[in-house]
Protein backbone atom coordinates (compact mmCIF):
# COMPACT_ATOMS: atom_id res chain seq x y z
CA UNK A 1 0.00 0.00 0.00
CA UNK A 2 1.08 3.73 -0.41
CA UNK A 3 2.36 6.08 1.63
CA UNK A 4 0.36 9.53 2.10
CA UNK A 5 1.15 12.09 -0.36
CA UNK A 6 3.59 13.74 1.46
CA UNK A 7 7.32 13.12 2.14
CA UNK A 8 7.92 9.10 2.44
CA UNK A 9 10.16 9.75 4.78
CA UNK A 10 8.30 12.20 6.93
CA UNK A 11 5.27 10.16 6.98
CA UNK A 12 7.76 7.13 8.02
CA UNK A 13 8.91 9.58 11.21
CA UNK A 14 5.33 10.32 12.34
CA UNK A 15 4.64 6.27 11.55
CA UNK A 16 7.66 5.64 14.33
CA UNK A 17 6.69 8.17 16.58
CA UNK A 18 3.13 7.42 16.58
CA UNK A 19 4.44 3.79 17.75
CA UNK A 20 6.62 4.74 19.90
CA UNK A 21 4.20 6.70 22.03
CA UNK A 22 1.54 4.29 21.60
CA UNK A 23 -0.53 6.90 20.35
CA UNK A 24 -2.87 4.09 18.22
CA UNK A 25 -5.33 1.82 19.09
CA UNK A 26 -4.38 -1.34 17.53
CA UNK A 27 -0.97 -1.34 15.40
CA UNK A 28 -3.48 -2.48 12.44
CA UNK A 29 -5.68 1.22 13.25
CA UNK A 30 -2.20 3.08 13.08
CA UNK A 31 -1.06 1.60 10.05
CA UNK A 32 -4.80 2.16 8.46
CA UNK A 33 -4.24 5.50 9.51
CA UNK A 34 -1.06 5.97 6.72
CA UNK A 35 -2.63 3.72 4.53
CA UNK A 36 0.36 0.97 4.72
CA UNK A 37 0.12 -2.95 5.19
CA UNK A 38 0.68 -4.52 8.25
CA UNK A 39 3.67 -5.88 6.74
CA UNK A 40 5.18 -2.65 5.73
CA UNK A 41 4.54 -1.30 8.90
CA UNK A 42 6.06 -4.16 10.60
CA UNK A 43 9.08 -3.75 8.23
CA UNK A 44 9.30 -0.13 9.47
CA UNK A 45 9.31 -0.84 12.90
CA UNK A 46 11.99 -3.66 12.79
CA UNK A 47 14.87 -1.17 10.57
CA UNK A 48 14.23 1.66 12.73
CA UNK A 49 14.73 -0.80 15.76
CA UNK A 50 18.09 -2.47 14.26
CA UNK A 51 19.44 0.70 12.32
CA UNK A 52 18.03 3.66 14.14
CA UNK A 53 16.62 6.77 12.28
CA UNK A 54 19.06 5.19 9.24
CA UNK A 55 16.82 2.38 8.91
CA UNK A 56 14.28 4.68 7.48
CA UNK A 57 15.70 5.74 4.17
CA UNK A 58 14.71 4.21 1.24
CA UNK A 59 17.45 1.22 0.75
CA UNK A 60 18.24 0.33 -3.41
CA UNK A 61 16.26 -2.49 -5.19
CA UNK A 62 18.82 -3.18 -7.05
CA UNK A 63 20.18 -6.77 -6.02
CA UNK A 64 23.29 -7.30 -4.74
CA UNK A 65 24.75 -10.12 -6.27
CA UNK A 66 24.18 -9.99 -9.95
CA UNK A 67 24.21 -14.11 -11.27
CA UNK A 68 24.94 -12.93 -14.81
CA UNK A 69 27.85 -10.87 -13.81
CA UNK A 70 30.87 -11.60 -15.76
CA UNK A 71 33.36 -13.20 -13.44
CA UNK A 72 36.45 -10.75 -12.25
CA UNK A 73 38.87 -12.76 -14.31
CA UNK A 74 36.98 -12.68 -17.66
CA UNK A 75 37.15 -9.14 -17.31
CA UNK A 76 40.32 -8.18 -16.17
CA UNK A 77 41.40 -10.03 -19.55
CA UNK A 78 38.97 -7.84 -21.86
CA UNK A 79 40.50 -4.71 -20.13
CA UNK A 80 43.80 -5.96 -20.48
CA UNK A 81 42.99 -6.95 -24.07
CA UNK A 82 41.66 -3.11 -24.82
CA UNK A 83 44.59 -1.67 -23.49
CA UNK A 84 46.75 -3.49 -25.27
CA UNK A 85 45.18 -2.66 -28.45
CA UNK A 86 42.87 0.74 -28.02
CA UNK A 87 41.86 0.99 -31.48
CA UNK A 88 40.05 -2.00 -31.56
CA UNK A 89 36.05 -2.03 -30.54
CA UNK A 90 33.99 -4.61 -28.93
CA UNK A 91 33.27 -6.91 -32.39
CA UNK A 92 37.04 -7.29 -33.13
CA UNK A 93 38.09 -7.81 -29.21
CA UNK A 94 35.22 -10.53 -29.18
CA UNK A 95 36.08 -12.48 -32.04
CA UNK A 96 39.81 -12.15 -31.14
CA UNK A 97 38.76 -13.63 -27.57
CA UNK A 98 37.11 -16.27 -29.51
CA UNK A 99 39.94 -17.35 -31.64
CA UNK A 100 42.66 -17.58 -29.02
CA UNK A 101 40.63 -18.97 -25.94
CA UNK A 102 37.86 -20.27 -27.12
CA UNK A 103 37.13 -22.79 -24.27
CA UNK A 104 36.43 -19.31 -22.02
CA UNK A 105 32.93 -17.85 -21.45
CA UNK A 106 33.31 -14.70 -23.20
CA UNK A 107 30.40 -12.66 -22.90
CA UNK A 108 28.51 -11.19 -25.41
CA UNK A 109 29.83 -8.29 -27.77
CA UNK A 110 27.08 -6.21 -26.24
CA UNK A 111 28.21 -7.06 -22.84
CA UNK A 112 31.75 -6.19 -23.70
CA UNK A 113 30.94 -3.13 -25.47
CA UNK A 114 28.84 -1.77 -22.03
CA UNK A 115 32.14 -2.67 -20.10
CA UNK A 116 33.65 -0.45 -22.41
CA UNK A 117 31.34 2.06 -21.90
CA UNK A 118 31.55 1.85 -18.02
CA UNK A 119 35.12 2.27 -18.27
CA UNK A 120 35.08 5.57 -20.22
CA UNK A 121 37.05 3.57 -22.93
CA UNK A 122 34.38 3.97 -25.53
CA UNK A 123 34.29 7.59 -27.74
CA UNK A 124 30.94 8.64 -29.23
CA UNK A 125 31.39 8.04 -33.10
CA UNK A 126 31.40 11.39 -35.22
CA UNK A 127 28.37 11.43 -37.19
CA UNK A 128 29.27 11.85 -41.22
CA UNK A 129 27.38 13.74 -43.95
CA UNK A 130 28.41 10.33 -46.13
CA UNK A 131 30.48 7.36 -45.91
CA UNK A 132 32.42 5.83 -48.83
CA UNK A 133 31.89 2.18 -49.89
CA UNK A 134 35.11 0.34 -48.82
CA UNK A 135 35.07 -2.58 -50.66
CA UNK A 136 34.55 -2.62 -54.17
CA UNK A 137 33.95 -5.91 -56.51
CA UNK A 138 37.37 -7.40 -57.87
CA UNK A 139 36.12 -9.92 -60.61
CA UNK A 140 39.72 -11.89 -60.69
CA UNK A 141 40.26 -11.54 -56.27
CA UNK A 142 39.43 -14.63 -55.39
CA UNK A 143 42.45 -16.11 -53.78
CA UNK A 144 45.70 -14.74 -52.79
CA UNK A 145 48.20 -13.20 -55.26
CA UNK A 146 45.16 -12.16 -57.78
CA UNK A 147 45.46 -9.05 -56.84
CA UNK A 148 47.40 -6.22 -54.85
CA UNK A 149 47.40 -3.19 -54.13
CA UNK A 150 50.01 -0.62 -54.26
CA UNK A 151 50.01 3.15 -52.90
CA UNK A 152 51.80 5.65 -50.93
CA UNK A 153 49.92 6.67 -48.09
CA UNK A 154 49.82 10.61 -47.47
CA UNK A 155 53.58 11.93 -46.87
CA UNK A 156 53.58 13.40 -43.27
CA UNK A 157 56.51 15.12 -41.21
CA UNK A 158 59.19 13.48 -38.83
CA UNK A 159 60.22 14.74 -35.27
CA UNK A 160 63.33 15.65 -36.89
CA UNK A 161 61.94 17.56 -39.94
CA UNK A 162 62.39 14.94 -42.47
CA UNK A 163 59.36 14.24 -44.68
CA UNK A 164 58.16 10.32 -44.59
CA UNK A 165 56.49 8.60 -47.82
CA UNK A 166 55.00 5.73 -47.09
CA UNK A 167 54.86 3.16 -49.80
CA UNK A 168 52.41 0.06 -48.48
CA UNK A 169 51.56 -3.06 -50.67
CA UNK A 170 48.86 -5.26 -49.72
CA UNK A 171 47.06 -8.43 -51.21
CA UNK A 172 43.52 -8.07 -51.99
CA UNK A 173 42.11 -11.17 -51.45
CA UNK A 174 43.48 -12.15 -47.72
CA UNK A 175 44.30 -7.68 -46.60
CA UNK A 176 47.59 -9.01 -46.06
CA UNK A 177 50.37 -6.66 -45.81
CA UNK A 178 53.27 -7.28 -47.84
CA UNK A 179 55.56 -4.42 -47.48
CA UNK A 180 55.35 -0.21 -45.56
CA UNK A 181 58.88 1.03 -46.35
CA UNK A 182 59.43 4.52 -45.33
CA UNK A 183 61.06 6.55 -48.06
CA UNK A 184 61.95 9.99 -48.21
CA UNK A 185 60.73 11.04 -51.24
CA UNK A 186 58.73 9.40 -54.20
CA UNK A 187 60.48 7.58 -56.81
CA UNK A 188 60.38 4.74 -59.45
CA UNK A 189 63.41 3.24 -58.16
CA UNK A 190 62.23 3.14 -54.89
CA UNK A 191 59.17 1.22 -55.43
CA UNK A 192 60.82 -1.23 -58.02
CA UNK A 193 63.46 -2.27 -55.65
CA UNK A 194 60.48 -2.58 -52.86
CA UNK A 195 58.58 -4.93 -55.43
CA UNK A 196 61.51 -6.54 -56.44
CA UNK A 197 61.79 -7.86 -52.94
CA UNK A 198 58.02 -8.84 -52.40
CA UNK A 199 58.65 -10.48 -55.72
CA UNK A 200 61.81 -12.76 -54.40
CA UNK A 201 59.89 -13.38 -50.86
CA UNK A 202 56.13 -13.78 -52.53
CA UNK A 203 56.31 -14.64 -56.19
CA UNK A 204 54.75 -12.97 -58.65
CA UNK A 205 50.99 -11.71 -58.45
CA UNK A 206 48.49 -11.51 -61.00
CA UNK A 207 47.95 -8.24 -61.42
CA UNK A 208 48.33 -4.89 -58.92
CA UNK A 209 46.16 -2.01 -58.78
CA UNK A 210 47.35 1.89 -58.06
CA UNK A 211 46.26 5.23 -59.08
CA UNK A 212 46.80 7.56 -61.53
CA UNK A 213 49.64 9.14 -60.06
CA UNK A 214 53.55 8.83 -60.76
CA UNK A 215 55.44 6.62 -60.71
CA UNK A 216 52.50 4.22 -61.13
CA UNK A 217 50.93 5.73 -64.10
CA UNK A 218 52.09 8.29 -67.20
CA UNK A 219 50.84 10.73 -68.97
CA UNK A 220 51.63 8.93 -72.18
CA UNK A 221 49.68 5.99 -74.62
CA UNK A 222 47.74 3.65 -72.24
CA UNK A 223 49.37 5.76 -69.14
CA UNK A 224 52.06 3.42 -68.73
CA UNK A 225 54.62 4.65 -67.13
CA UNK A 226 58.48 2.51 -66.98
CA UNK A 227 57.20 1.27 -63.69
CA UNK A 228 53.79 -0.31 -64.98
CA UNK A 229 56.34 -1.46 -68.13
CA UNK A 230 58.31 -3.53 -65.95
CA UNK A 231 55.24 -5.15 -64.65
CA UNK A 232 53.95 -5.63 -67.78
CA UNK A 233 57.42 -7.65 -68.69
CA UNK A 234 57.28 -9.31 -65.74
CA UNK A 235 54.10 -10.75 -66.29
CA UNK A 236 51.96 -8.26 -63.87
CA UNK A 237 48.88 -6.77 -65.38
CA UNK A 238 48.96 -2.73 -63.83
CA UNK A 239 45.59 -1.71 -63.29
CA UNK A 240 44.24 1.59 -62.37
CA UNK A 241 41.46 2.87 -60.74
CA UNK A 242 39.41 5.82 -62.18
CA UNK A 243 40.19 9.09 -61.40
CA UNK A 244 39.20 10.60 -58.33
CA UNK A 245 37.66 7.03 -57.42
CA UNK A 246 39.50 6.27 -54.66
CA UNK A 247 36.86 3.89 -53.31
CA UNK A 248 37.68 1.83 -56.27
CA UNK A 249 40.80 0.40 -53.96
CA UNK A 250 38.61 0.40 -50.83
CA UNK A 251 40.56 -2.11 -48.97
CA UNK A 252 43.70 -0.76 -49.59
CA UNK A 253 42.92 2.81 -48.24
CA UNK A 254 40.66 1.44 -45.14
CA UNK A 255 44.04 -0.24 -44.48
CA UNK A 256 46.04 3.48 -44.75
CA UNK A 257 42.83 4.80 -42.16
CA UNK A 258 44.25 1.99 -39.54
CA UNK A 259 47.94 3.00 -40.46
CA UNK A 260 47.73 6.43 -39.65
CA UNK A 261 45.61 6.21 -36.88
CA UNK A 262 48.51 4.13 -35.01
CA UNK A 263 51.73 5.00 -36.59
CA UNK A 264 51.40 8.62 -37.26
CA UNK A 265 49.79 10.26 -34.17
CA UNK A 266 52.41 11.24 -32.96
CA UNK A 267 55.41 10.43 -35.79
CA UNK A 268 58.46 9.49 -34.47
CA UNK A 269 62.19 11.40 -34.55
CA UNK A 270 63.59 9.69 -37.24
CA UNK A 271 62.71 7.48 -40.34
CA UNK A 272 65.14 4.46 -38.34
CA UNK A 273 62.04 4.65 -35.51
CA UNK A 274 59.21 5.39 -37.78
CA UNK A 275 59.85 2.03 -39.78
CA UNK A 276 60.37 0.00 -36.97
CA UNK A 277 57.10 1.16 -35.32
CA UNK A 278 55.52 0.56 -39.51
CA UNK A 279 57.22 -3.11 -38.88
CA UNK A 280 55.43 -3.75 -35.91
CA UNK A 281 51.99 -2.52 -37.07
CA UNK A 282 52.41 -4.96 -40.27
CA UNK A 283 52.52 -7.69 -37.74
CA UNK A 284 49.69 -6.69 -35.33
CA UNK A 285 47.77 -6.05 -38.49
CA UNK A 286 48.37 -9.10 -39.94
CA UNK A 287 48.70 -11.84 -37.32
CA UNK A 288 46.77 -10.41 -34.25
CA UNK A 289 43.67 -8.06 -35.58
CA UNK A 290 41.07 -10.36 -37.27
CA UNK A 291 39.67 -8.34 -39.92
CA UNK A 292 35.54 -8.15 -40.20
CA UNK A 293 35.83 -7.97 -44.15
CA UNK A 294 36.94 -11.61 -44.21
CA UNK A 295 34.59 -12.73 -41.54
CA UNK A 296 36.93 -11.67 -38.46
CA UNK A 297 39.95 -14.09 -39.65
CA UNK A 298 43.59 -12.74 -39.54
CA UNK A 299 45.47 -11.66 -43.13
CA UNK A 300 48.06 -14.46 -42.30
CA UNK A 301 45.55 -17.00 -42.06
CA UNK A 302 44.67 -16.71 -45.38
CA UNK A 303 47.37 -15.67 -47.26
CA UNK A 304 50.01 -17.90 -49.17
CA UNK A 305 52.98 -17.08 -51.55
CA UNK A 306 52.22 -17.29 -55.18
CA UNK A 307 53.47 -20.17 -57.11
CA UNK A 308 54.36 -17.69 -60.13
CA UNK A 309 58.55 -17.62 -59.29
CA UNK A 310 60.38 -14.45 -59.99
CA UNK A 311 63.89 -14.95 -61.57
CA UNK A 312 64.94 -11.81 -61.44
CA UNK A 313 64.94 -11.12 -65.52
CA UNK A 314 62.12 -9.77 -67.01
CA UNK A 315 60.41 -11.94 -70.07
CA UNK A 316 61.07 -10.49 -74.16
CA UNK A 317 58.03 -9.74 -75.22
CA UNK A 318 56.80 -11.48 -77.89
CA UNK A 319 53.09 -11.55 -80.41
CA UNK A 320 52.00 -14.51 -82.03
CA UNK A 321 50.20 -14.68 -85.31
CA UNK A 322 47.11 -13.01 -84.56
CA UNK A 323 49.09 -9.41 -84.42
CA UNK A 324 49.74 -8.43 -88.18
CA UNK A 325 52.21 -5.56 -87.99
CA UNK A 326 55.03 -5.22 -85.24
CA UNK A 327 56.69 -2.29 -84.78
CA UNK A 328 60.25 -1.18 -82.42
CA UNK A 329 59.93 1.44 -80.99
CA UNK A 330 62.96 4.12 -81.48
CA UNK A 331 64.95 6.27 -78.88
CA UNK A 332 62.35 9.09 -79.56
CA UNK A 333 59.54 7.31 -78.72
CA UNK A 334 58.22 6.83 -82.37
CA UNK A 335 57.74 3.71 -84.82
CA UNK A 336 58.30 3.58 -88.83
CA UNK A 337 54.96 3.46 -90.52
CA UNK A 338 55.01 3.83 -94.45
CA UNK A 339 58.09 5.39 -94.61
CA UNK A 340 56.49 7.51 -92.00
CA UNK A 341 57.78 8.45 -88.32
CA UNK A 342 54.89 8.53 -85.85
CA UNK A 343 55.28 8.94 -81.85
CA UNK A 344 54.10 6.55 -79.70
CA UNK A 345 55.54 6.77 -75.95
CA UNK A 346 58.80 7.61 -74.83
CA UNK A 347 58.87 4.76 -71.85
CA UNK A 348 58.41 2.11 -75.09
CA UNK A 349 61.80 2.93 -76.03
CA UNK A 350 63.94 -0.05 -77.19
CA UNK A 351 60.71 -1.96 -76.54
CA UNK A 352 58.18 -3.63 -79.49
CA UNK A 353 54.61 -3.10 -80.02
CA UNK A 354 51.96 -5.21 -81.82
CA UNK A 355 48.81 -4.59 -83.99
CA UNK A 356 45.67 -5.81 -84.91
CA UNK A 357 43.33 -5.01 -86.99
CA UNK A 358 40.32 -2.98 -85.32
CA UNK A 359 38.09 -1.72 -88.45
CA UNK A 360 38.59 -1.01 -92.13
CA UNK A 361 41.13 2.17 -91.20
CA UNK A 362 41.99 1.83 -87.37
CA UNK A 363 44.58 -0.98 -85.97
CA UNK A 364 44.54 -2.10 -82.27
CA UNK A 365 48.07 -0.96 -80.41
CA UNK A 366 49.34 -3.44 -77.98
CA UNK A 367 52.62 -3.60 -75.71
CA UNK A 368 52.58 -7.47 -74.54
CA UNK A 369 49.00 -8.34 -74.14
CA UNK A 370 47.31 -5.27 -73.02
CA UNK A 371 45.58 -2.74 -75.50
CA UNK A 372 47.03 0.82 -75.04
CA UNK A 373 45.51 2.85 -78.34
CA UNK A 374 43.86 2.31 -81.45
CA UNK A 375 46.16 3.80 -84.91
CA UNK A 376 44.53 5.52 -87.65
CA UNK A 377 46.35 5.00 -90.73
CA UNK A 378 45.66 8.46 -92.19
CA UNK A 379 48.84 8.51 -89.07
CA UNK A 380 46.71 9.59 -86.11
CA UNK A 381 46.92 7.84 -82.37
CA UNK A 382 44.39 7.87 -80.47
CA UNK A 383 44.72 6.85 -76.61
CA UNK A 384 43.02 3.61 -75.49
Amino acid sequence: MPWNKTEPMNEKVKFVSAYLNNNYGTFQSLCDRFHISRKTGYKIINRFKQHGPEGLIDRSRAPKKHGRRMPEYIEHSILELKDKYPKWGAKKIYNWLLQERPTEPWPAKSTIDELFKRHGLVRPAKRKKRVAPYTEPFVLCTEPNDSWSIDYKGQFKLLNGQMCYPLTVTDNFSRYILAIDGSTKIATKSVKSVLEALFFEFGLPKSIKSDNGSPFAGNGLGGLSRLSVWLIKNGVIPERIKPGRPQENGRHERMHLVLKEETTKPPQDNMHKQQALFNQFINMFNEERPHEGIDFKRPSHLYEPSERTYYGKPKKVEYDESFMHKRAIRTNGTMKWNSKELFISETLVGETIGMKPHSEDEWLIFFSSMPIGVFKSLSRILCK
